[in-house]
């Protein structure tokens, strides 16, 4: 059925700006689709680490990526994400997939793989239902580059380390601000500063600073740029 977003929303930032709540949240409010394209690389990650691969080993890697079957679910209320068969998205969120995901994704061969079966998520999905809010680190850059808004989400460091902290004491983990905002850092450094699609916004993105606002007011803020941009279906939008 069709929703009320048309085309592609891209979310880009880096980790802990809220990218992943606010994506999801997006796109089940304008009955889009929703794709986390971070998550693609943390199942590859974790394939990596089952396989007893060391992640700084780029051919090995991307054997492991070549090989590896998953699937990554598009609907924001429950985006399913298996890894042979098992549903692992809990575990893609764990401490020794955080710690690896970034030379995994950094790998040029895994990103061209992953890159390729995004766009064809994508694709899919605005097929069915005309829509897509799609969220990570290269997307109005690299994946979806022709996308009529880019949003570049940012926050400063230490708001970033609290929130990833609450999320890491909501899921059971013990964690110290100081370990997380050195994690924080250490992922930004990594991500940034990476030779295959580095973090970046695009020259056309709309910055967007999280640190002082809650889900709702980024929220507003986002419909609104999407309905200035003609991207809303207001038929589709009054039905709901």
């Amino acid at each position: 059925m069709a929703g009320a977003l048309r085309g592609v929303v891209a979310l880009d930032g880096p980790s802990g700006t809220g990218k992943t709540t606010v994506a999801r949240k997006l796109a089940e409010r304008l009955s889009a689709g929703y794709l986390d394209t971070g998550a693609m690389y943390r199942v590859i990650t974790l394939a990596v680490l089952r396989a007893g691969v060391e992640p700084g080993d780029a051919d090995a890697v991307t054997a492991v990526a070549r090989k590896a079957v998953y699937t990554i679910g598009t609907s924001p209320e429950r985006p399913a994400i298996t890894l042979d068969g098992q549903d692992v998205a809990a575990e893609i969120r764990g401490p020794e997939v955080s710690h690896a995901v970034s030379p995994v994704s950094a790998v040029p061969a895994v990103r061209e793989l992953l890159v390729a079966r995004q766009r064809e998520i994508i694709d899919e999905v605005l097929g069915e239902t005309g829509g897509i809010v799609v969220e990570g680190r290269d997307i109005g850059t690299v994946v979806a580059p022709d996308s009529p808004l880019k949003v570049f989400l940012t926050a400063s460091a230490e708001i970033r380390a609290a929130r990833r902290g609450a999320q890491d004491t909501a899921a059971g983990r013990e964690v110290t601000h100081a370990d997380t905002l050195a994690a924080v850092n250490r992922r930004d450094r990594l991500d940034s500063g990476r030779a295959a699609s580095p973090l970046r916004p695009a020259e056309d993105a709309v910055h967007l600073d999280t640190s002082e606002l809650e889900i709702d007011q980024v929220l507003v803020a986002l419909a609104e740029l999407a309905s200035r941009r003609g991207l809303l279906d207001c038929a589709a939008e009054a039905t709901r």
